[in-house]
């Protein structure tokens, strides 16, 4: 006969209570005022720390240029 529990649900729920998931930082953008994740570059303006880091105009014009391609295919 198998054994049904073998801990006992005080047991596995206090171990559970430790698997819940951390909320995220979220702090405002210095340059452009957005909200952003802590320690991540801005997404809106591509600054990390007061350096562009990425280049976001390039990346909106990247894009464009997919989806007109992509559009024009159909």
């Amino acid at each position: 006969m198998v054994n049904h529990m073998r801990h006992n649900r005080s047991r596995v729920g206090m171990t559970r209570s430790h698997h819940a998931l951390k909320v995220q930082g979220i702090s405002v953008c210095p340059d452009c005022k957005a909200k952003k994740i802590n320690h991540k570059v801005c997404t809106n303006c591509g600054k990390y720390n007061g350096r562009i880091v990425v280049d976001v105009m390039k990346k909106t014009i990247k894009k464009e240029k997919k989806l007109k391609a992509n559009s024009e295919a159909k």
